[in-house]
């Protein structure tokens, strides 16, 4: 019999401690956000507090640049 997988729960380490390839999937991740961030609808985004010209321009920001407080 075979026990369940066990997984450790995630915590990032800190933008300064991790390696390359952490602060690359990182990137890719943020990309996806915003694009998903972009294709909301009206409606959504005024869930969120958001509206369409504040969505686009947090989507047309490239993948390196995130909000300082995210970093840490």
């Amino acid at each position: 019999m075979t026990s369940p997988a066990r997984t450790l729960p995630f915590r990032p380490l800190p933008l300064r401690r991790r390696g390359l390839l952490a602060r690359l999937l990182g990137m890719a991740s943020l990309r996806r956000q915003r694009a998903r961030l972009a294709a909301l609808d009206d409606r959504m985004l005024r869930d969120i507090g958001l509206n369409r010209p504040e969505a686009e321009a947090e989507a047309a920001r490239p993948a390196w640049d995130a909000p300082q407080h995210w970093r840490k």
